[in-house]
C-alpha cells in the first residue's frame, strides 16, 4: 500500500470519528470544509479539463436545499438527497441543451442568469400557491448523520473525479478543452460528452444543496440560491489548481477556516483576503496551491533578491560631475 493511500485511509478514519468528540466548532468547520471540498472537486470535474466557467453551482444547491425543505419528513432521508441531486441533474441537462453550444463568457452570464431565473421562479410559486417566501423544517436528522452524509458525498465527488478522469469521458473532455474542432474530427460528441460532465458534476452540488439545507432551520431563495456559493466555489477551485484534485481540497480547507474564523465578526476582511488570495494566486502561481513547488520558493527568493539590487543600484548617487552620457559626448567633441 503506498503512502498517498495510508494517508487517505487515516484522514478519513479521522473524519469519520469526529463528531464522536462531541466540538460543536471542530464538527462545523470540517462540515463547511467538506461541502466546499466537495462543490469544488465537483465543479473541477467538468469546467477544469473543458475550460467552461459554470456559475450555476449555486442553482444546483439551492434546487437540492428545496427537496429537502419539500420531501423532509415524507421521504427517509437517503432518498431526500438523491433527491435532490437527480433534480439539479434534471435542471442541468435542460440547460446544458441550451447553454453547452456556448463558451467563453458567454456561457459563464447565461449559467448565471438561469440560476437567479430558478431562484425567482420558486420566489413567485412560493408566494403564488403556498403565501410564504422561505419554509420551516421542524423535522431534522441529527447533526452527526448530516455530517456522515455530507462527508460520503464528499468522498464519492473524489472517487468519481479519480474514476471520470481516467475513462474514456474524461480524455474526451480534455481534448475538448484543448481543440472541441479537433475533438470531433477525432470521433468525439462534444455536446453528448460534455452534456454528461455537466450533469455528474450537477448531481454533487444538488445533493450538497440538499444535505447541507438543515443546518438552516428556515430556508428561503435567497438564502440558497445566494450567489456567493457558486462564486466561492470556483475561487476555491481556481486558487487550489483547477486541474488537480489536491488543490481544491487544500484550499477547501484554508477557505472553511477563513469562513468559520472571519465571516460573522469581520466580514470585510473575510472577503478581502479572498480578493487577496485571488489576485495572488493569478500574479505569482497560475496553477494555484497544487503547483507549489520548492523550486517554487527558491524562484521567488532569487526574483526577489534581483528586485532589490535593482532598486539599490537605480538609488546609487552617481560621482561628483559625473553624467551618463559625458563619455559619449565626449567621443563626439574629440571626433
Amino acid at each position: 500500500m503506498n503512502p498517498t493511500t495510508i494517508i487517505v485511509f487515516m484522514a478519513g478514519a479521522l473524519l469519520g470519528a469526529l463528531p464522536a468528540f462531541e466540538s460543536p466548532f471542530a464538527q462545523s468547520m470540517a462540515l463547511t470544509c467538506l461541502m466546499y471540498a466537495g462543490l469544488a472537486v465537483s465543479w473541477s470535474m467538468f469546467s477544469g479539463p473543458t475550460r467552461y466557467l459554470s456559475l450555476a453551482t449555486s442553482a444546483f444547491f439551492g434546487l437540492g436545499a428545496y427537496c429537502t425543505a419539500w420531501g423532509l419528513g415524507k421521504l427517509p432521508w437517503p432518498a431526500v438527497v438523491m433527491l435532490g441531486g437527480c433534480a439539479a441533474v434534471v435542471f442541468a441537462f435542460l440547460i446544458g441543451l441550451i447553454t453547452l453550444r456556448l463558451r467563453g463568457a458567454y456561457f459563464a452570464v447565461i449559467t448565471y442568469g438561469l440560476g437567479e431565473l430558478v431562484k425567482h421562479t420558486i420566489t413567485h410559486i412560493e408566494k403564488t400557491y403556498f403565501g410564504t417566501v422561505g419554509r420551516v423544517m421542524t423535522e431534522t436528522p441529527s447533526s452527526a448523520t448530516v455530517y456522515w452524509t455530507v462527508l460520503v458525498i464528499a468522498a464519492l465527488a473524489v472517487w468519481t473525479y479519480v474514476a471520470f478522469g481516467r475513462s474514456r469521458y474524461g480524455h474526451a473532455l480534455r481534448g475538448i478543452g484543448m481543440d472541441e474542432e479537433r475533438a470531433a474530427t477525432l470521433g468525439v460528441n462534444p455536446m453528448r460528452v460534455k452534456l454528461i460532465g455537466f450533469c455528474l458534476s450537477s448531481w454533487f452540488a444538488g445533493a450538497l444543496g440538499a444535505a447541507m439545507a438543515v443546518r438552516w432551520t428556515y430556508i428561503d431563495p435567497h438564502t440558497v440560491f445566494n450567489p456567493f456559493i457558486g462564486f466561492q466555489t470556483v475561487l476555491i477551485a481556481l486558487i487550489g489548481g483547477v486541474l488537480t484534485l489536491w488543490g481544491p481540497l487544500l484550499a477547501a480547507i484554508i477557505f472553511s477556516v477563513l469562513a468559520e474564523s472571519l465571516r460573522l465578526q469581520f466580514p470585510q476582511i473575510y472577503l478581502m483576503s479572498l480578493g487577496l488570495l485571488l489576485i495572488l494566486c493569478v500574479l505569482y502561481l497560475p496553477g494555484g496551491l497544487a503547483s507549489l513547488r520548492w523550486a517554487t520558493f527558491k524562484d521567488w527568493w532569487n526574483d526577489s533578491r534581483a528586485w532589490a539590487r535593482d532598486i539599490r543600484d537605480s538609488n546609487t548617487p552617481l560621482p561628483h560631475g559625473h553624467h551618463p552620457t559625458a563619455g559619449v559626448f565626449g567621443q563626439e567633441q574629440g571626433v
